[in-house]
């Protein structure tokens, strides 16, 4: 079981992980409106979807770590999950440089929360 932490406990891995869920999620939601003032292909409803679940996704990781919450690691790992189906939807549309961007920013916390996983809980 993992006791509450305050802040200062807080390892640099989960401090590096917070950050890069939070920069997925700004950029997540930055694309989202990007995606509606540009219309067409960018729209795809599918897509805005899974660019928003990615962001709230983020979120929750960083409320969990926050928190210290038992669940952080099985959370961080279903962000991981959604933030690589995310980065693989927007690398569709590799002629786009605002979705390339946002692909890089999820693959970057995808790739910190599965760092996360090897915290022990």
């Amino acid at each position: 079981m993992m006791m509450m932490m305050m802040t200062e406990s807080m390892t640099t891995e989960m401090q590096a992980c917070m950050k890069a869920c939070m920069d997925c999620h700004k950029m997540c939601m930055e694309t989202m409106t990007y995606c509606m003032t540009k219309g067409g292909m960018q729209m795809d409803m599918s897509m805005m979807g899974m660019m928003r679940d990615c962001s709230e996704m983020c979120m929750m990781c960083v409320n969990m770590m926050m928190g210290g919450s038992e669940f952080m690691g099985r959370t961080c790992m279903l962000c991981a999950e959604m933030c690589d189906r995310c980065a693989m939807a927007c690398e569709q549309m590799s002629d786009d440089q605002m979705m390339m961007d946002c692909a890089m920013a999820c693959r970057k916390c995808a790739e910190a929360c599965r760092s996360m996983q090897m915290m022990p809980a």
